[in-house]
């Protein structure tokens, strides 16, 4: 399958109408090696930059990650400053997140081995256990 008909497979699979807006969104944040995590504010700078010809409006960015949120393409990590990061690897993973940068950092999943954990709440139970290391010079 060819990047552009993954892209408007990944918008129908998020309720979304594949817009050049969203496309445009879609294949910046889809169409990468490596893990991105994100802001939508900082997305929104980066996709609207100066010499962007055609603007995206930040409501249109704000919708466009929710959506991806709730279709699982986008994982939310809300760390100790309550800023909420969005991650293109949706496996489950732990971070490093720096204080005084601002960014986040993959842990593989089997670096980190949890302990101890207390019982879920009646009638529930622990679906996924992930760890977010704050870090900063030392």
């Amino acid at each position: 399958m060819n990047l552009k008909n993954k892209i408007t497979n990944k918008l129908q699979s998020s309720k979304l109408r594949p817009t050049k807006q969203r496309k445009k969104i879609a294949e910046f944040l889809f169409n990468r090696e490596k893990t991105f995590h994100f802001t939508a504010e900082e997305l929104n700078k980066i996709i609207n930059k100066k010499d962007s010809s055609e603007k995206i409006s930040l409501a249109t960015i704000y919708n466009t990650i929710d959506a991806f949120k709730k279709a699982g393409h986008l994982k939310e990590i809300l760390t100790n400053n309550n800023k909420s990061f969005y991650d293109t690897n949706v496996s489950s993973h732990h971070h490093f997140f720096d204080i005084e940068t601002n960014e986040l950092e993959d842990i593989n999943y089997n670096d980190i081995k949890v302990v101890n954990l207390p019982h879920a709440p009646k009638g529930k139970k622990i679906q996924d256990v992930e760890v977010t290391l704050t870090v900063k010079k030392s």
